[in-house]
């Protein structure tokens, strides 16, 4: 089994409340089998150097490096919290030092009225985004969306930087969209919501994807798959969300935990995929 946890955030602390031994422990039991290779995913400037020293401390481990639309809500000079990122992502040589491999979360969430009692502040969270896009632009680096109940502004976001290319995490758009995304280079990543009973959109959207530009996520330590759902979660469940997509495309899980995997090596390292391998020989 090569599994891809494509997006987890092994910083946060609800792994050391409810995880025993932390999540150190759930890592060390992890990595590298059954689950191969974990992306780590920073929210802001803080927390994406933690993402960026766990990643340190573990072989098939990267991490991504953003701010967050909620977390943008607690920064009070948008411009020094940017230019800090700038400096935390660095060139291209202190990327590969750092095992960087994108820039993310970023994005619109519109689902919260307000963050810990700061007002949804939507034209902040746009400056964000723009700005974010624009230095993912310059670095040439990929991006990873955070998209909650913003659908249509972070789809026309995204279609003012054609030369980004990136995934949009824990997708929950509708399947039209998920085409369209895919027709211009995107590609979208799935958590354990593709497990859930009641998520057929999920499951619609994720059967209009090709196979070849499908990823798989945990969003750990959130959005355990079932039955585990409300559980921590952390990479190695992902085997609940890789029988549904194994159901859903009629293979065995396994299976879809190599295609998957060989996506996200193309995506996020730029390798050429297995079964494109496979077509050129």
């Amino acid at each position: 089994m090569q599994i891809f946890d494509t997006h987890a955030h092994y910083f946060d602390a609800r792994f050391e409340r409810e995880g025993e031994g932390g999540a150190d422990a759930i890592l060390r039991a992890l990595l590298p089998d059954p689950v191969r290779n974990i992306v780590n995913v920073g929210t802001d400037c803080h927390t994406s150097r933690l993402a960026i020293e766990q990643a340190a401390k573990y072989n098939g481990m990267y991490a991504a490096v953003g701010i967050h639309p909620g977390d943008c809500h607690y920064l009070s000079d948008p411009d020094a919290a940017l230019e800090e990122l700038a400096a935390l992502l660095g060139n291209a040589d202190t990327r590969r030092r750092d095992k960087i491999v994108a820039l993310g979360e970023i994005g619109l969430d519109y689902h919260w009225q307000e963050y810990n009692g700061i007002p949804m502040d939507k034209p902040k969270m746009a400056y964000f985004f723009e700005r974010q896009m624009e230095l993912a632009e310059r670095l040439e680096l990929p991006v990873i969306i955070h998209d909650r109940e913003a659908h249509g502004d972070c789809f026309e976001t995204v279609l003012r930087y054609p030369n980004v290319r990136g995934v949009f995490h824990s997708y929950s758009g509708s399947a039209d969209m998920a085409r369209e995304l895919v027709r211009r280079g995107w590609y979208l990543s799935f958590s354990g919501t593709i497990t859930f009973k009641n998520a057929n959109r999920v499951r619609e959207a994720a059967l209009a994807v090709p196979r070849e530009r499908l990823l798989i996520e945990t969003d750990a330590p959130y959005l355990a798959p079932h039955p585990m759902r409300g559980a921590l979660n952390h990479s190695g469940l992902l085997i609940h969300s890789l029988e549904t997509l194994g159901e859903l495309w009629g293979c065995a899980p396994e299976e879809a935990a190599r295609i998957t995997a060989s996506n996200a090596r193309a995506f996020f390292f730029g390798e050429i995929r297995e079964n494109d391998q496979n077509k050129r020989g």
